[in-house]
């Protein structure tokens, strides 16, 4: 019998977690899609790391805010092999910015980026995973905290949760589990950006387990939600932080 290949899309592939989800995937026997916004090199990078560990990818440009980019993306993810079976979204932005008036651009470039982003992944991830198949959305456990200047991006990430159940909902009868996984602070470039090594060691400390989480800590939560031990996980918001929030 020849089972066919199963095919991963991952957003923001071609650095911090989400390049960590992508070869993990690649490792479990995926095909993946590194999808990158601007850095080709970067995604090329990424794409042949997973090679060099026996794997297969192939990077595909997209805005997941754009929607001619975002569907043209799908159609070439799913032509390859005909078929998509995973979908995970992890693109996304973090600058700070309080919640005053001279902070509205801000905001409106993290609701575009994040939450308009993750509708229309999560949209034309409904219509073309297969039967049986995974979507995932990165949120953040920084919800739970309330910092300041964290405003719109908890804003965002909150939407993106709210998306995720509605959209398990809209999916009955296809066997398409739909969840969300909410990292803590984890050591990446977007985590680093704009903080003093004061703030990046405080955070640290905020977890009983007094250290930030690596990128590999998420890919390995979200690789069980996506094999056969995720079959039954649902609708739900998995926080991996450490004990962060």
């Amino acid at each position: 019998m020849i089972y066919p290949i199963k095919t991963a899309l991952v957003t923001g592939a071609s650095r911090g977690i989400g390049q960590a989800v992508a070869m993990r995937l690649a490792q479990d026997g995926f095909y993946v899609i590194v999808n990158y916004a601007h850095d080709l090199q970067a995604a090329d990078d990424t794409v042949e790391l997973i090679l060099a560990q026996g794997g297969k990818a192939t990077a595909i440009q997209a805005d997941v805010a754009n929607e001619v980019e975002v569907q043209q993306l799908f159609e070439q993810a799913k032509a390859i092999h005909g078929r998509l079976d995973l979908v995970v979204h992890s693109a996304g932005i973090m600058p700070m910015a309080k919640i005053i008036p001279s902070s509205l651009s801000a905001f409106d470039q993290v609701i575009h980026t994040n939450l308009r982003g993750a509708f229309l992944v999560l949209a034309y991830a409904a219509e073309s995973v297969e039967n049986g198949g995974r979507i995932i959305a990165l949120s953040s456990s920084v919800i739970a905290k309330s910092f300041p200047a964290y405003g719109a991006y908890i804003a965002s990430k909150a939407g993106v949760e709210g998306l995720v159940r509605v959209l398990a909902n809209e999916l009955r009868g296809r066997n398409i589990t739909v969840n969300a996984v909410a990292p803590g602070p984890t050591s990446t470039a977007l985590f680093y950006q704009g903080k003093t090594q004061a703030q990046i060691e405080s955070i640290t400390q905020l977890s009983p387990l007094e250290r930030l989480g690596q990128p590999e800590d998420i890919a390995n939560v979200i690789a069980t939600l996506a094999g056969k031990e995720g079959s039954w996980i649902n609708a739900q918001v998995v926080r991996v932080n450490g004990g962060f929030a």
